[in-house]
């Protein structure tokens, strides 16, 4: 992805088993965070 690009169509849980899609954040501002092997051996 680069600065300006629409984000792709998601679905996610969160730890209270709440589903979120990028539906749910249409309209507004979303600031998502990615932390590859965050917390992983790898």
């Amino acid at each position: 992805m680069k600065e300006g690009d629409k984000f792709p169509s998601f679905s996610l849980s969160d730890g209270s088993g709440r589903v979120w899609t990028n539906a749910d954040f249409a309209g507004g501002r979303f600031v998502c965070f990615f932390y590859s092997k965050n917390n992983t051996s790898g």
